[in-house]
């Protein structure tokens, strides 16, 4: 089983999620994505495994959120996906990825164990 993290070490729930999938006997492969923003199509793909539109993935309370206009309903969802790309601090966090086949975000953390 190959299994990623888009992960902040500064947050706790991150670090929460990773720490459960440590207890779980699963070393995955930690994306520190503030360091090393996905690409387009990579973001665009975990965003299909979630199963959610790109606005469902943007943590509003952000300061990035009001600074790029994201409450315009009007943007299209690669206009959205680009701009978390260029502020990756907006993505929700942290995303697991199993197998590149299933995702969940870890809040709670728990929420990733539906995908292990």
């Amino acid at each position: 089983m190959l299994v990623k993290i888009y992960h902040n070490p500064r947050c706790t729930k991150s670090r929460q999620t990773l720490e459960l999938l440590e207890e779980k006997g699963i070393n995955p492969e930690i994306i520190e994505y503030l360091k090393t923003p996905p690409l387009f199509q990579e973001l665009s793909d975990v965003i299909k495994l979630l199963g959610i539109k790109p606005r469902e993935l943007l943590r509003n309370k952000e300061a990035a959120y009001g600074e790029n206009n994201l409450s315009d309903k009007t943007l299209s969802d690669e206009q959205i996906i680009k701009i978390m790309i260029e502020n990756p601090i907006l993505i929700e966090r942290p995303i697991v990825v199993v197998d590149n086949k299933k995702a969940a975000i870890g809040r709670p953390p728990e929420n990733v164990l539906v995908v292990l």
